[in-house]
């Protein structure tokens, strides 16, 4: 059996200009896959803006697997149309766990992350203490798709007695 390092909540909150596939609008929903993982948000119907505010938690048994974003249109009677993709560049995110900071000021900015080619950032991205928790809010570019984002925040759960990053 594989040791657990630990949780990845990942609080998909909503979507932003979103590709129309359907006559007038779209009915998004979000799948998330890390590995053999595989999480889903509810379908907002007939939105290009939909606001989901779903928490979707990764067991991370292995840092370096990529955490995929895809958006999907739900379609009744055919298979659903994929409204575009996206990368989750975690390791920034894991990079400040390693140093153990603690009962940091409320809205202390531990990291900022630029957007880059690779990491599907379409602005900055601010590693945060918030409430003594380190999250990451991110706004995603949607790829393979003519519009589109989604944004999420990261955040890190420590399971007592796991080995840890």
């Amino acid at each position: 059996m594989e040791e657990l390092v630990g949780l990845l909540r990942i609080r998909v909150k909503r979507g932003i200009n979103l590709a129309q596939r359907d006559t007038l609008s779209s009915d998004p929903f979000v799948v998330i896959t890390m590995g053999s993982q595989k999480l889903k948000t509810r379908t907002v119907e007939n939105n290009c803006n939909p606001e989901w505010n779903e928490e979707l938690t990764l067991a991370l048994k292995h840092p370096d697997e990529p955490v995929n974003l895809i958006v999907y249109d739900k379609d009744t009677f055919t298979s659903h149309d994929k409204m575009g993709d996206a990368k989750i560049d975690i390791k920034p995110f894991l990079e400040v766990h390693k140093m153990g900071l603690q009962e940091l000021p409320d809205g202390t900015e531990i990291k900022r992350v630029v957007p880059t080619r690779v990491n599907c950032l379409s602005e900055a991205s601010s590693i945060v203490s918030i409430n003594g928790k380190i999250v990451q809010d991110m706004i995603l570019l949607l790829k393979n798709v003519e519009c589109g984002e989604v944004e999420i925040q990261l955040e890190w759960i420590e399971i007592p007695g796991s080995r840890g990053l």
